[in-house]
């Protein structure tokens, strides 16, 4: 043994290195929760913890340590033995309510946490880790030849936008603007939200057929069907559609530099003079220091797609300016996330 002592100095920073290496506990303590649908069990209010246990079929022995580990993560309350939903959880990760985003902590589980574990290769290759590394297509092409899968991602990216969907929503001068195309809406809760809040404008969700089902079932409940509409389309095989108003939410981040390069030419010639095109993601901050959740999720790219990754405001308003696109400035959204806006 070394007979170094302790340095109380780097006390701090050495907590704050094993808090980062041993997270995957804490991480994988959370999302078994959502999977066994703990939040859920709880909605209607607390429970001690043997019936707690008993609702979710857990053996006794480590099912308190399990539960009192939620407690310390800020995920449950405890009072008098009994847990319950904190406010946040009762709000995000109670199964079947608007603000549920635990398709997006469901899909961790089942996905990328084992996915992780093959980043060492995934760096000294350069090559996704997925269903290509055995000669398939990929995580897109699965989800959509499987709509059980495809329904499950599209709820995991509303879990993932909606902060920012309300956000941009309140961001954006709209009132110069009758129309807009969300390109690649999933199940359209950004049109939703947008048009239920701006009753001037008329929305076009742009996806791929296989899209269109869930999309339709939403557009069913929100009443919009006077002002809103689907368009199936492949956004790399034709023009874009024309609107006053273009939206991006984590498409360019998807694809090689080229391909992300051509959506925005595309979307330049699909504007009128005085358009806007809205693109938001995880952008990473300028200096590439802060936003750590885009770093690890331009990481993610390289574990699931040929070429996608996360960039920088700075860089994005460089690809808008070589479109055509001028007047674009970055603003930020909510959590991680951050729009770049452009003009035509």
């Amino acid at each position: 043994m070394s007979d170094t002592p302790p340095d109380p100095e780097h006390g701090p920073a050495l907590d704050r290195l094993l808090q980062t290496a041993t997270g995957f506990m804490a991480s994988k303590v959370l999302l078994v929760a959502v999977s066994l649908g703990l939040f859920t069990e709880l909605a209607e209010g607390p429970l001690d913890g043997d019936a707690l246990r008993a609702r979710l079929k857990l053996h006794p022995r480590s099912a308190r340590d399990f539960f009192d580990a939620l407690v310390g993560l800020g995920a449950l309350e405890r009072t008098d033995g009994a847990y319950a939903n904190t406010p946040a959880t009762a709000h995000y990760l109670v199964r079947g309510r608007p603000a549920y985003v635990g398709g997006l902590l469901e899909m961790s589980d089942t996905r990328m946490y084992d996915l992780w574990g093959n980043l060492a290769e995934g760096l000294r290759t350069g090559a996704p880790q997925n269903e290509i590394k055995t000669g398939e297509e990929g995580i897109y092409a699965s989800l959509y030849d499987d709509p059980e899968r495809l329904a499950v991602f599209q709820q995991a990216m509303t879990g993932l936008s909606m902060r920012s969907v309300h956000a941009l929503t309140e961001a954006v001068d709209w009132s110069p603007y009758s129309t807009v195309v969300d390109v690649g809406c999933a199940e359209g809760a950004l049109l939703t939200h947008l048009l239920q809040r701006r009753p001037h404008l008329r929305g076009t969700g742009f996806d791929l057929a296989a899209v269109e089902p869930t999309f339709r079932r939403g557009l069913e409940r929100s009443g919009l069907a006077d002002r809103l509409s689907f368009l199936a389309g492949d956004f790399f095989a034709g023009p874009l559609p024309r609107a006053d108003v273009l939206v991006f939410g984590h498409i360019l981040s998807n694809w090689a530099l080229p391909k992300a390069k051509t959506l925005l030419h595309k979307a330049y010639e699909a504007l009128p003079e005085g358009g806007r095109v809205i693109i938001y993601e995880t952008l990473l901050d300028d200096e590439r220091r802060e936003n750590v959740p885009g770093l690890l999720m331009s990481l993610t790219m390289l574990l699931e797609t040929p070429g996608g990754f996360e960039y920088t405001g700075a860089d994005c308003r460089a690809w808008l300016a070589e479109a055509g696109f001028r007047e674009t400035r970055v603003q930020h959204l909510a959590g991680p996330e951050s729009m770049v806006i452009g003009r035509k």
